[in-house]
């Protein structure tokens, strides 16, 4: 295996922050994912890294808690890049068309090429039940979803998931086609997972994870949502879930991913876990 990476990136999932109590039942500590953040941007700033990714959730609820968090990532000396998880969206109705603008995305979904590998961006919450605008066709389409994977008992079947709309996932084929003709490899970021399955999937999890096990180039997909983490391979494709940073009370979870030409090494820091992936 090579010795030296390409490049690194770091990777924060779910923050979640908001300034309120804690819910020890479910072991978050909303608040303290301040300091969390600025110990993680401490640490991604002695490294040189290409950008830093967090897997959605930066907040836990309401517009006001990104006026705390996102100056935060102010302190990171790399490029901040964030992508959209559903409690991003726990906002009043008037916010839910800001919440990708105030992160400072060019989108709600969108890619990038760094090194000769292509990253694209999923917006995992496009046919939701809470992100779309009301009265947005996508809202109706997403109660229809969830109803037949109800009716059908999928474990999957909850309102704190959602599916890519048709055009997004056509888009997604579009990129993953020409990063092949450009010579890229592909990592595909994505608030919820789709691979293993679990009951934190995506509704639409099998036709993504279908396209991206049948392309050579795509080497990874990185998300968050799953709090306790996972992992799986299918085909060529890994798939990482990271852990939450809300999760307990005084440890953290993030990590630097180094990517070389023969593997992708994930240095996991706290209560990450460190991995070697090979293509």
């Amino acid at each position: 295996m090579s010795a030296h990476p390409v490049f690194r990136f770091g990777i924060i999932a779910d923050p979640q922050y908001a300034a309120i109590p804690p819910h020890a039942a479910m072991d978050r500590y909303y608040a303290n994912s301040l300091a969390k953040v600025a110990e993680a941007i401490e640490a991604f700033n002695g490294w040189e890294l290409s950008f830093v990714m967090t897997l959605g959730d930066v907040i836990d609820r309401s517009f006001q808690s990104f006026d705390d968090i996102v100056p935060v990532y102010e302190r990171l000396r790399h490029e901040a890049l964030f992508l959209l998880g559903n409690h991003d969206f726990s906002v009043s109705a008037g916010h839910l068309s800001e919440v990708a603008a105030r992160l400072g995305m060019p989108s709600p979904y969108y890619s990038f090429s760094r090194h000769g590998w292509r990253f694209i961006v999923l917006d995992g919450n496009d046919v939701s039940t809470f992100a779309p605008p009301e009265g947005h066709p996508h809202r109706a389409l997403a109660a229809q979803m969830l109803t037949a994977l109800e009716a059908k008992g999928a474990r999957n079947a909850h309102r704190w998931n959602a599916a890519l709309s048709d055009a997004q996932f056509a888009w997604l084929g579009d990129q993953i086609a020409g990063a092949a003709a450009a010579g890229e490899k592909v990592i595909v970021m994505n608030h919820y997972p789709v691979h293993p399955p679990s009951e934190h999937c995506m509704w639409d999890s099998e036709r993504i994870v279908t396209l991206l096990a049948s392309h050579d180039n795509v080497v990874a997909y990185l998300n968050g949502h799953d709090h306790v983490g996972n992992y799986g391979r299918l085909g060529g494709c890994h798939f990482v879930n990271f852990k939450g940073v809300v999760d307990t009370e005084n440890e953290n979870a993030f990590a630097i991913v180094e990517v070389h030409t023969d593997h992708i090494a994930v240095r996991g820091f706290g209560r990450e876990e460190s991995r070697t992936l090979v293509y």
